[in-house]
């Protein structure tokens, strides 16, 4: 009788293996929150740089001309005058502040409008559209962006003067249609946010190439569109230079040069001093501005960010 061994596989035992040594997360953390202080401390510090100006501008529209020279900067004075200034504000030199603000709506949505506008076409069709010079194109462009607008202010006078158009509103609306950073910011977006594909597909269905603009790309180009128009409007209601050397007439002034005039008062013979008007018009003239901005936040942002990230 036969008997079969069996044998028993023992487990093999494996050589222990080393534990890994983990950082101490105290240094870490440490250094974190060093870092957050430190980032909460400049961001505060840039918070209160940007907020001030605007706090005491907000503060010194509720004094009187005398209150403001008798009070401290930022702190209230006894006399609360906000709506007596505002009032004066639109009736002072025969409500010539309304006038002076009809101007800048009619610079800014003539100029910054069809800047905006002609800066989406260019930007359309240089993102889409191959034809010879297209390199050249854009250097220009982007040598145009290098380019101040200041330097180009005298040499615009001189070519207006010779065809009669100073001391006239085409005079700052025509030079205001000339975008150049707009066109190039239409033309970075416009490369990313229409798919070619899209647009094939428009061609096939027999759409033509301004429907397929207005219809199909134009849509698209939202975001964009109002990154340019808020840079344009902001570009247009705060232009002080080029309408000081084009405009005489101040029943043409914008804003900014009428406001100026009003300071100027104080400086000449027999002037009135007028300094809470001048603050009062001031704290009007960027109310527009921030309420722009806090309306098309989103639409901004997103026209910032896109083409930042490619997938």
């Amino acid at each position: 009788m036969s008997s079969t061994a069996t044998t028993v596989a023992r487990p093999t035992r494996k050589p222990p293996t080393a534990t890994p040594r983990l950082r101490p997360p105290r240094r870490n953390t440490s250094r974190r929150s060093k870092r957050s202080i430190l980032l909460t401390a400049l961001t505060g510090i840039v918070l209160l740089y940007s907020l001030l100006p605007l706090l005491w501008l907000l503060i010194s529209a509720t004094k009187t001309q005398q209150g403001l020279a008798r009070s401290f900067g930022l702190w209230f004075d006894g006399d609360f005058a906000l709506w007596d200034n505002i009032v004066e504000t639109f009736t002072y030199n025969d409500g010539v502040f309304g006038r002076w603000l009809l101007n800048t709506a009619l610079y800014v949505v003539v100029g910054a409008g069809g800047a905006t506008f002609l800066a989406v076409l260019g930007g359309y069709a240089l993102a889409k559209f191959d034809f010879p010079g297209k390199r050249a194109v854009f250097a220009v462009v982007i040598g145009a962006v290098a380019v101040p607008g200041t330097a180009l202010a005298v040499p615009t006078f001189l070519m207006f003067s010779k065809m009669g158009l100073t001391d006239t509103p085409w005079a700052v609306i025509i030079p205001s249609l000339i975008s150049p950073f707009g066109l190039y910011l239409m033309w970075v977006f416009a490369t990313e946010a229409i798919p070619g594909e899209l647009m094939e597909a428009a061609r096939i269905d027999g759409a033509s190439e301004l429907r397929t603009f207005f219809q199909v790309a134009l849509p698209l180009l939202a975001p964009g569109t109002v990154t340019v128009l808020l840079f344009t409007t902001v570009a247009t209601w705060n232009n002080y230079f080029l309408p000081l050397i084009m405009l005489k007439d101040p029943d043409w002034y914008p804003l900014t040069l009428g406001l100026d005039s009003w300071n100027k008062q104080a400086a000449t013979a027999g002037g009135e001093a007028v300094f809470n008007l001048v603050v009062t018009g001031s704290l009007l003239t960027i109310a527009p501005l921030i309420a722009a901005f806090l309306l098309l936040q989103k639409y901004w942002q997103s026209g910032l960010a896109a083409g930042s990230v490619k997938e």
